[in-house]
């Protein structure tokens, strides 16, 4: 059976935008209107004839409206093969009629949740009777028709529905009652149980679009927005540009996570490419922030992803719009950086209205062969009471603050990380390296081609402050930092060597801060 025409239609929802509309379309096609609560009243005020449910089971609502629907009247309505000799027998046999549409939305759980609702209206918002009624409806969509999702009321609106559109439907049923099933679940366990990593973590998102592709052409992808209630990348609005790949969504989120660090600093940018930061820096203006992290590497920042913590003015757009951009991610722009950007046909401007809080607490999922690793977020945030000195000379006041930058931009940088930092602006990034020594020395090495390129005669490594993510192993990375002109470190300490460290640093005359706290990021 392919097109079915809908006859009885079963309407309760708990937003009921759109649903009178879609009501009175329905009865000017002579569809009978069966609903509950809530909704039949709405229906009665717009001037509709209704059925309660009620009047259809012959027994009332009760308990509070808990049992309501939860009858074999309405199930055997929905779950009824009509073709079949023994389901139409028993039909006529009890005297229930065929529901040929269920529009349903649910309680709204998650959002009493998120307005810190006590536990007691929490559970009084979990919805029984309706889930039931999709599942039913969902499952026996060969002959009935589940509507779950308001932007598909036009379709049914016609008066009948196709299989295909039957399977569509139901599709999307299953999969609001597993998300709603799986916020339930993840209330239960996380927050009324306070199981951090509970036995069963459901998770449940929502395609925001496919991609192009992945990371490589042959890779297909999609991208998903959660339900944490966190602004992030999958909420900013891209006021232009091409579509957003795989790869611009992953650096621009790399991006934004670091520069949100400094969300309540002073004016700050951070240019992200492959996932690393390859200049960051804090400054008077905008505008100078970006000139001093172009500076660290003028070579990796073509092509990349620049984010900002302030709304962008027109002189910063000027000149990011200076060499080619493939995103920019910002809280806000006026209108004449608005004008640079326009311009720029292919650069992706997003702007986000917020910064997300890097305190946030939450998980964060890999996958990996044969399962996930789910851990805690990296929110660790340096304290003057984390930080302990370990060297005979003390850092400076300017050293501290460098080393501070230097440590919150390390964070945010694959390991094994290294970064120099001096006034407030990264001289060198070493990421991703197999062992330190190396990350040291490549991030030297970009400081001097830096400042080869910029005629500055020293490279700003020199006086610099420079970070570990972990603690050095061996004391031949703290050289490699001594070599490059370093004054003072921060790491987190730990190692079996920290004293061989603390004395080749003692020698060399480096103030050496312990965090006690290490960042890796794989």
């Amino acid at each position: 059976m392919t097109s079915i025409p809908i006859r009885r239609a079963l309407l309760s929802v708990s937003d009921k935008t759109g649903v009178v509309d879609l009501a009175r379309t329905l009865a000017d096609k002579g569809v009978e209107l069966v609903s509950t609560g809530g909704t039949a009243k709405a229906l009665r005020d717009a001037g509709l004839t209704v059925l309660d449910v009620a009047e259809l089971t012959g027994f009332p609502e009760m308990m509070d409206g808990r049992v309501k629907t939860l009858h074999p009247t309405v199930h055997g309505g929905l779950l009824a093969v009509r073709d079949d000799p023994e389901h139409a027998a028993a039909m006529a046999e009890h005297g229930i009629g065929a529901i040929d549409l269920v529009v349903v939305n649910l309680y709204p759980f998650e959002a009493t949740v998120a307005r810190g609702a006590d536990r007691d209206t929490v559970i009084e918002n979990i919805d029984i009777g309706g889930p039931s009624m999709v599942r039913s409806a969902a499952k026996n969509h060969a002959y009935v028709a589940i509507v779950t999702d308001p932007a598909d009321y036009a379709v049914v609106a016609r008066g009948e529905t196709t299989l295909d559109e039957r399977r569509g439907f139901a599709a999307k049923a299953f999969a609001a009652t597993a998300a709603y099933d799986g916020a339930i679940a993840r209330w239960f366990g996380q927050v009324d149980q306070g199981q951090r990593f509970p036995a069963t973590l459901p998770l449940a998102l929502r395609r925001a679009g496919e991609l192009r592709y992945g990371e490589n052409p042959h890779q297909a992808a999609a991208f998903y927005t959660g339900n944490d209630g966190v602004r992030g990348i999958g909420q900013a609005r891209q006021v232009q540009g091409k579509e957003l790949s795989y790869n611009n969504l992953n650096d621009a989120d790399a991006a934004l996570e670091l520069v949100a660090e400094f969300r309540d600093a002073e004016p700050t940018c951070v240019i992200v490419k492959h996932a690393n930061p390859c200049g960051v820096a804090s400054g008077a203006t905008l505008e100078a922030a970006y000139a001093s992290a172009f500076a660290c590497d003028t070579v990796s920042a073509f092509g990349g992803i620049v984010a900002v913590n302030r709304p962008l003015d027109e002189a910063t757009a000027r000149a990011i719009a200076g060499i080619f951009t493939e995103v920019v991610v910002a809280p806000d722009a006026d209108e004449a950086a608005l004008a640079v950007f326009a311009a720029k046909k292919n650069l992706r401007l997003l702007l986000t209205g917020e910064l997300p809080d890097p305190t946030r607490d939450g998980l964060s999922a890999k996958s990996i062969a044969g399962g996930w690793l789910v851990q805690g977020r990296d929110n660790g945030v340096l304290t003057d009471d984390m930080l302990r000195v370990v060297t005979k000379r003390q850092p400076t006041a300017q050293e501290l603050a460098d080393c501070r930058f230097a440590w919150t931009v390390a964070k945010h940088v694959k390991s094994n990380a290294i970064v120099y930092a001096k006034d407030g602006a990264t001289a060198g990034v070493g990421a991703g390296q197999m062992n330190r020594l190396e990350s040291a020395r490549i991030a030297a090495w970009k400081a001097k081609d830096a400042a080869d390129k910029a005629g500055w005669g020293t490279p700003h490594t020199v006086g610099s402050a420079v970070a570990s993510d972990a603690f050095f192993p061996f004391a031949d990375g703290l050289l490699a930092a001594v070599e490059a002109g370093a004054t003072a470190v921060i790491q987190p300490g730990g190692s079996i060597r920290d004293e061989e460290v603390i004395a080749v640093a003692d020698q060399a005359g480096l103030a050496m801060v312990f965090t006690g706290m290490r960042h890796f990021r794989h």
